[in-house]
């Protein structure tokens, strides 16, 4: 989109707080986001083991996505930056461009009759969620003054687990309350898991729709828009450049906070790979992908990721009073632990209820990773380069999810003699160095709280004298 150049004034803009019913109004698009994401984590394993893939193979099949958008998220954060339009805002013509596009690839998804359309699928469905996903960590420094930053994200986590425990536990309804079938025939996908990507669609887009048309932005108040309007104006060339230039000067405390993010996400992007089959297949004993004890595996499986975003919910209300308490990098780090435990246990379990004792610890460490490293991190960027910088910490995302891709189906063959149960295992081990580091060498201003209090006084001073 093209960016206006028109400023609104060279004062500074002082950001007023907003209300609740504004900061979830601004949120509610994550949830249907998070509706798409876990609809695809939940079922892409079992979706591709349907289609024929070998098990120690597919995480090969969730490499092109995450390659991709290590290249988009920096570019749409360096895009979303430039550009303004006095209806529609800055951020918000990505938010509706991702959604409809992803949208329809989750109403095609369950149709795939071959491993690579599914891919090709999946590939188009994380491009475009990024798209609609990388501008919303902008969109809350963009509304929110540095006092309600906290908020802001924790609103954001506690969308993504309302948005997360429905979608994960669709199969399962449609399966226990609705009867429909959850097997089908080798090249088919079942029915409860089709019904469940069309009703992700249309969260999806309606969610983003809302927040699209409840939502206003300010214009860009940073005296260098008209700048950095021109500079966009260079070319391919002048971006590349800009992004590179924002790498190699990335603030002392992102590069730590990415580095925690680095080691955290293998075990997340573990458990999405191989812990639905692991149920299925460890848990509840099935034989093969047409035994009917596949088909209850899996679901159950579906219900306890379910579960864990149920308690990423509710943790949400009580993660900021333990952070205020604790300060965010203890607190990251407890929850970082906690994670750890839930995925190291699940290779413990015989018994398919204690399943959700290892998610309710996978749910505490899933809300703290939703919140904590943005709200560290936020304090410490660049007010005109926001949407950049969120892009470039997408990358150690990105990054940790390409490595697993690569290197876990030789691990799984060689190493773990294909036991899907030590590969969620060994991604427990990697979130406790993750924790580690963020423990020991992020360095935190332990007067952090009252600062934002100030902050807050001050601003509201300044409002009144304006």
């Amino acid at each position: 989109m093209a960016a206006s150049t028109s400023l609104s004034s060279s004062t500074a803009f002082i950001k007023p707080k907003l209300g609740l019913v504004e900061i979830i109004n601004m949120s509610i698009g994550f949830f249907g986001i998070q509706f798409g994401w876990d609809l695809q984590r939940a079922n892409m394993g079992v979706i591709y083991d349907n289609l024929g893939a070998n098990q120690d193979n597919i995480p090969y099949l969730f490499l092109a996505a995450p390659l991709t958008g290590l290249l988009i998220q920096p570019v749409i954060g360096y895009l979303s930056d430039r550009t303004w339009h006095p209806r529609w805002g800055r951020r918000r013509p990505y938010f509706f461009v991702g959604a409809l596009l992803s949208s329809i690839a989750l109403i095609f998804m369950p149709h795939s009759s071959t491993l690579w359309m599914a891919a090709g699928l999946l590939w188009v469905l994380d491009v475009f969620g990024n798209v609609a996903m990388e501008p919303f960590r902008a969109f809350v420094a963009d509304k929110l003054p540095d006092s309600q930053i906290n908020r802001g994200f924790v609103m954001q986590s506690l969308m993504i687990g309302l948005g997360g425990s429905v979608a994960s536990a669709l199969p399962w309804i449609f399966k226990n309350v609705f009867d429909v079938h959850n097997v089908a025939p080798k090249g088919f996908i079942a029915d409860n898991v089709k019904y469940s990507f069309y009703i992700g669609s249309f969260f999806f887009l309606s969610a983003v729709l809302y927040t699209v048309f409840t939502t206003k932005e300010y214009p860009p108040s940073d005296v260098g828009f008209k700048e950095k309007v021109k500079e966009s104006n260079k070319g391919f060339g002048g971006g590349a450049r800009e992004i590179l230039s924002s790498m190699i000067n990335m603030p002392g405390k992102m590069k730590v906070i990415a580095l925690v993010q680095f080691f955290t996400w293998p075990g997340l992007f573990l458990m999405w790979f191989y812990y639905s089959l692991s149920v299925a297949y460890h848990v509840f004993g099935a034989k093969s992908n047409t035994d009917p004890l596949f088909g209850e595996g899996k679901d159950f499986a579906g219900l306890t990721l379910s579960y864990y975003s149920v308690i990423t919910f509710a943790f949400s209300f009580i993660l900021p009073s333990i952070a205020d308490k604790l300060g965010r990098k203890l607190t990251h780090s407890i929850c970082l632990i906690c994670g750890a435990l839930g995925l190291i246990s699940v290779s413990w379990v015989h018994y398919k209820y204690l399943l959700f004792g290892c998610m309710t610890c996978v749910g505490i460490a899933w809300t703290s990773i939703l919140s904590m490293p943005y709200a560290m991190l936020s304090s410490v960027l660049p007010k005109d380069k926001v949407g950049i910088y969120m892009g470039i910490f997408n990358f150690f995302i990105v990054l940790p999810e390409i490595i697993a891709s690569l290197c876990y189906p030789w691990i799984m063959r060689h190493l773990l003699n294909n036991n899907m149960l030590m590969a969620v295992e060994s991604g427990g081990f990697l979130m406790i160095i993750a924790a580690a580091i963020c423990f020991f060498f992020i360095k935190e201003n332990k007067n952090e709280a009252v600062d934002e209090i100030i902050t807050s006084e001050l601003e509201i001073a300044e409002q009144r004298t304006v």
